[in-house]
């Protein structure tokens, strides 16, 4: 039976019956009496013990630890706290030939925020001149998609002061939030690393900043080769979560004569490849990639003159399902090769919508698979 800690008014009572007790036949609980203050203050001293204690306790398990605590759990199990990140990338602008544009130079977007170039050029026979930049402040909020004006933040002799956003190196990530920090120290101390398993793959990805889900496919490219998606749901949420950029290997797994021992990736998949390439068994050859979007559409009858926040909230609790209990095909998930998406997990979300009683999902007929590499998103949902 769990231990009740008793109440602040619970512990006056009690340090008031005793004094009264102790005393027969004196009033010593009058409202100025000293045994009465005394007593109230014994019975606060009591309740912030006991806070105390309730706080130990409460530090003393990963699964309930808070702050310094959590992290020192964590890194018991080399799980560390995913730290924000800025985004970086390259900007373009037009200007006369020749004219150089230095590093240093601060950059502003329209919103405020503020970047500085991290490169200098010069401005090319077609009259454009592109540099690297990055944001001045980690976080999601500092990513930029391609064609983002961007103002430089001081006169340039022969080149514009409008701009634009060329392509995005690193995307922008805010600090890991608690609770999925405490996730995957969870999920840590649940499954021992065994040198290049399954869960150490998974694991090590979910390490990658922005990195939100993750799945495995041995050998999806052939004998010796390790397959690895991965999703970025915030930090590519323009994007649905895709990752932004090309598939293939690190550029620090080289084979013989020093050349990498695949096609190397860029953007998303390229942080994800180089993040793991230190922690993977030498002989496995890991493929970073995007999974491809299984797009989903839905055909619903009985809710012709449902409300639009009604049909919102639907959309929502499909994509929940499929965010949650959806994978791409041809890998696995705890072990086993990713199952379908069961309709009955769909029909019971939106039955927990209020004010969908009657409705019946007409398409998709059954059970929802997945091709290899593909992972089911929701498309359009059509009353009928």
């Amino acid at each position: 039976m769990p231990f009740q800690r008793p109440a602040l008014s619970d512990l006056r009572k009690e340090v008031a019956a005793d004094i009264s007790a102790a005393l027969p036949g004196a009033d010593a609980l009058l409202r100025y009496s000293n045994l009465g203050i005394m007593g109230d203050v014994q019975a606060g001293l009591a309740h912030l013990h006991y806070g105390y204690l309730d706080w130990i306790s409460q530090q003393s398990v990963p699964w309930s630890a808070t702050d310094e605590y959590l992290a020192a759990w964590a890194s018991m199990r080399k799980v560390y706290r995913k730290a924000a990140q800025a985004w970086v990338g390259t900007a373009s602008w037009s200007g006369a030939t020749t004219k150089n544009l230095s590093a240093g130079v601060t950059v502003s977007r329209g919103d405020g925020v503020m970047y500085t170039t991290t490169s200098s050029g010069a401005v090319g026979a077609n009259g454009i001149v592109t540099v690297a930049i990055q944001c001045n402040d980690p976080g999601a909020a500092g990513t930029c998609a391609p064609g983002t004006v961007l103002t430089l933040g001081q006169s340039i002799s022969g080149i514009s002061s409008n701009g634009s956003v060329a392509s995005t190196t690193t995307v922008g990530v805010d600090i890991e939030s608690v609770d999925d920090f405490r996730a995957r120290m969870l999920a840590a101390y649940q499954s021992q690393p065994q040198g290049g398993a399954q869960d150490d793959y998974v694991s090590w990805a979910m390490a990658v900043p922005g990195v939100t889900r993750a799945w495995e496919a041995p050998n999806g490219f052939g004998p010796g080769t390790v397959v690895l998606y991965t999703m970025f749901d915030n930090a590519e949420a323009t994007y649905n979560g895709f990752p932004q950029g090309t598939n293939g290997v690190s550029q620090n797994d080289p084979g013989p004569g020093g050349v990498p021992r695949g096609v190397v990736a860029t953007g998303d998949q390229l942080t994800v490849a180089n993040a793991l390439v230190t922690q993977q068994p030498v002989t496995s050859l890991l493929y970073s990639c995007a999974p491809l979007a299984n797009t989903v559409n839905f055909v619903m009858s009985g809710l012709s003159s449902s409300s639009t926040s009604v049909r919102s909230a639907i959309a929502a609790a499909i994509s929940d399902v499929f965010f949650r209990n959806g994978a791409p095909g041809g890998t696995l998930v705890n072990g086993k090769t990713a199952q379908p998406v069961d309709l009955s997990d769909i029909n019971s979300a939106i039955a927990a919508v209020s004010g969908t009683e009657g409705f019946v999902i007409t398409s998709p007929t059954g059970n929802i698979s997945s091709a290899t590499g593909y992972l089911p998103v929701l498309g359009t949902v059509t009353y009928v």
